[in-house]
């Protein structure tokens, strides 16, 4: 298992080392010693699963405020997607920046965005599934979002990201400079 580091803090994209025969191959997904030397102490308390059936769906850019803020742990079970994490602790030396990492089932890649972040991502291909795991549950109240292609940004999505795939809540989220403080960088 391989973890690689982005100049924006905390982010991890995970990559396990495959084990192949005529069978197949063998894989370790998560394992909790070596993820917490990497990214620190987390619990997870709950995972979820999405199908994107269109090539080209965007999701995000969305969060949790405290005290249900919440870090994920996403990977791509089928399909393909762009993932991308936004920084969005203020006072932060990477505040509005971000990372985008190609997910697929074919690596087993995963992508750490810890508390603080948005995440977002497009779809590469039809019938992507995504899971992740997440540091607290579902609130409604301190669910968050950003609009996903706010100028401040600036993310480079892919050419085939299709804003008619946009859900009812994330065609009306606010821009980065209309969304107040969500999260402050911890000193």
């Amino acid at each position: 298992m391989q973890f690689r580091r982005f100049d924006i803090s905390g982010l991890l994209e995970i990559i396990p080392t495959r084990h192949s025969d005529e069978r197949g191959y063998f894989a370790e997904i998560f394992r909790e010693d070596r993820f917490t030397a990497e990214a620190g102490e987390t619990r997870f308390v709950q995972e979820n699963q999405s199908l994107s059936v269109r090539q080209g769906t965007i999701r995000g850019i969305h969060f949790q405020t405290d005290p249900f803020a919440q870090g994920k742990l996403v990977r791509c079970t089928s399909g393909a997607i762009f993932d991308v994490a936004v920084d969005l602790r203020h006072g932060s030396p990477t505040f509005a920046r971000w990372i985008a990492v190609e997910l697929t089932p074919e690596r087993a890649n995963q992508l750490w965005i810890p508390v603080g972040f948005g995440h977002a991502f497009c779809t590469l291909q039809e019938n992507s599934t995504v899971c992740y795991k997440v540091t607290a549950g579902y609130s409604a109240p301190h669910d968050g979002g950003v609009a996903w292609d706010d100028p401040a940004f600036a993310i480079a999505w892919p050419a085939l990201a299709d804003a008619s795939t946009l859900s009812a809540k994330d065609r009306v989220q606010p821009g980065l400079a209309e969304l107040g403080v969500p999260f402050r960088m911890e000193r």
